[in-house]
C-alpha cells in the first residue's frame, strides 16, 4: 500500500464502538496525513451520514454484513482509509488494487487467492480498487460473479459518477455510497489533533489562530491537503528554531497567492456566492473581480466552470438560449486546455452571463413539476399516448387516436398529453425579459391550439 493513499479524517462520531486496528505499522518518517490516519471506527471524523448507528457502512466495518460497495467521493475524502477499516474486521484478509496497473490477468490471480483462502482458512477477502471508472468494461465484468457469489467484499471507489462510469451489472450488485468533502470545523479539528498527538507533531509546534484559519480555507475540505500544508509549515518553523506557525510561516510554506485569497477572510463559498450573485445582479465587473479572485487563489477551474453552467439555467435560462452554451463551452476548455488559458473562456462566459437577460422560469417550472410528482400528482398516461407497437396493444387500446402532428399544416393540433388531473396546470411561465418575451407570446398561441381553448 503507497504511503500516500488516501486517509479519512472526521470528527469523532459520540459512542462510536472500536474496530479491530489495523495491524500495518506506520513508518516514523511518513508524511503527517499517513501517520495521522484513522486506526479504528472511534478516530474517524465526518462523513456523518455513513458512519451514525445503523447506517451501511458503520453495519460493515462492524462486521454485521458483507456487502460489497462504492465509493464515490471527491479526491482526499477517504476512501482508502474506509476500505482499511471495513478490512481489519478479524477475519478479512485486504487486498489492494489501482485500475491503472490491473489487467484481468492480475484480477483473475487475487480471485483464485481469494478462493482458495475461504476453502482453506474461512476467511474473506476485501478487494479495494481505487479509481474502479478506469477499469474498461472487461475488467468490470470480470469482477461479476466473485462479487455475486460475496467471495470477495469488494470495495471499489471512483471520483466519477458511477452512473456513467461503472457497469449496469456492476453497478446493480454494488451498495454506493457517497462520500462529502469536509466541513471547516472537521478539519480545524483534525489540525488541531495532528499538533497534538504524539504520532503527529506531539506539541513540538503551536498553531496561531490566523495560521490555522489559512489552513482550513486552503483545504477546502480535503483533510490531506490540509496535513500536507500543516507539516511544510511545521517544517519551516522548526528549521528557524521557532516554535509557533503563524500566518507568515503558512506563507512561506505554501504559494503565496493561495494564502492571500486566505488572509483576506474570503472563505470559499463565501467568494463563489459573490461571483454568482453578481451575475445574476448583472455586473460583470464585479463577477469578474471575483472570478480573478478565485482564480489567482488556485480554485479548481473544473469548480468555477460547474458553477457557471448550472447558473446558465437556473437564472438566465430561455432569456438567453445562447448562455448554456456558452457555459458550456467554457467547461469543456477548461478540460481540453487547462489553465492558464481557460481563464479567458472562464471569463468570457462570466461576462456573457452577466450581460445576459435574465430568467428563473426553468428552475421554477421543474421544481413545480418534480414537487407535484413527489406529492402524487402522476395520473395515468392518456392512452393514445401509450406505446402501442407490440403484440396485445391495441387491444388495450394504446396508441389508438394519437393524431400525428406534423399531419397539421403549422405542426401544432389539439391533443391532451398530460394525464387528466395535470390538465391545464402551466409549468413553464416565462417572462418579458430578452429571448422570454417572444417565448411569451408564442406559447401563449401553443397552448390555445394544443388545449383547443
Amino acid at each position: 500500500m503507497p504511503a500516500d493513499d488516501e486517509a479519512l479524517f472526521a470528527l469523532t462520531t459520540p459512542g462510536a464502538p472500536e474496530a479491530t486496528p489495523l495491524a500495518e505499522p506506520v513508518r516514523p518518517n511518513a508524511p503527517l496525513a499517513v501517520r495521522m490516519r484513522p486506526r479504528n471506527l472511534a478516530e474517524v471524523v465526518g462523513q456523518a451520514h455513513l458512519l451514525r448507528p445503523g447506517a451501511p457502512l458503520r453495519r460493515l466495518a462492524e462486521g454485521g454484513e458483507a456487502a460489497s460497495v462504492l465509493l464515490y467521493g471527491p479526491p482526499g475524502t477517504g476512501k482508502t482509509t474506509i476500505a482499511r477499516l471495513l478490512a481489519s474486521v478479524a477475519t478479512r484478509h485486504f487486498v489492494a488494487l489501482s485500475a491503472l496497473s490491473t489487467g484481468v490477468k492480475e484480477l483473475r490471480e487475487v480471485m483464485n487467492d481469494a478462493r482458495r483462502r475461504h476453502d482453506r482458512q474461512g476467511r474473506q477477502t476485501v478487494l479495494f480498487i481505487d479509481e474502479v471508472h478506469r477499469f474498461s468494461k472487461t475488467q468490470q465484468d470480470a469482477l461479476l460473479g466473485a462479487v455475486e457469489d460475496r467471495l470477495v467484499l469488494l470495495v471499489a471507489a471512483t471520483t466519477e459518477n458511477p452512473s456513467f462510469s461503472v457497469v449496469s451489472p456492476l453497478l446493480s450488485r454494488l451498495l454506493v455510497l457517497q462520500l462529502q468533502s469536509l466541513e471547516q470545523e472537521e478539519v480545524r479539528e483534525l489540525l488541531r489533533r495532528a499538533v497534538k498527538d504524539e504520532r503527529g507533531l506531539d506539541g513540538s509546534v503551536s498553531l496561531s489562530p490566523d495560521a490555522e484559519n489559512a489552513l482550513v480555507r486552503l483545504a477546502a475540505g480535503d483533510a490531506r491537503s490540509a496535513l500536507t500544508a500543516l507539516e511544510a509549515s511545521a517544517d519551516g518553523v522548526t528549521d528557524t528554531g521557532a516554535t509557533v506557525i503563524d500566518l507568515p510561516a503558512v506563507e512561506r510554506a505554501v504559494a503565496e497567492t493561495v494564502v492571500r485569497y486566505d488572509r483576506q477572510g474570503d472563505q470559499h463559498y463565501d467568494v463563489i456566492s459573490a461571483f454568482i450573485k453578481s451575475i445574476r445582479g448583472s455586473d460583470p465587473d464585479a463577477a469578474l473581480h471575483y472570478l480573478a479572485r478565485m482564480l489567482v487563489a488556485g480554485e479548481d477551474p473544473r469548480f468555477i466552470a460547474r458553477r457557471l453552467v448550472v447558473h446558465a439555467s437556473e437564472d438566465v435560462g430561455l432569456a438567453d438560449p445562447t448562455a448554456l452554451q456558452a457555459a458550456v463551452a467554457a467547461a469543456q476548455t477548461v478540460q481540453l486546455i487547462g489553465m492558464p488559458e481557460a481563464r479567458l473562456a472562464l471569463a468570457q462566459a462570466t461576462v456573457h452571463l452577466a450581460m445576459a437577460p435574465k430568467s428563473n422560469t426553468v428552475i421554477v417550472g421543474i421544481d413545480e413539476a418534480m414537487a407535484d410528482v413527489r406529492a402524487g400528482a402522476v395520473g395515468e398516461i392518456p392512452a393514445h399516448l401509450r406505446y402501442g407497437r407490440y403484440t396485445g396493444a391495441r387491444e388495450l387500446g394504446n396508441a389508438i387516436g394519437y393524431r400525428y402532428p406534423h399531419a397539421a399544416s403549422d405542426g401544432v393540433l389539439e391533443q391532451q398529453y398530460p394525464p387528466d388531473d395535470l390538465v391545464g396546470k402551466d409549468y413553464y411561465r416565462p417572462t418579458r425579459h430578452g429571448g422570454e418575451r417572444a417565448l411569451s407570446d408564442y406559447l401563449i398561441k401553443l397552448r390555445r391550439t394544443v388545449r383547443g381553448e
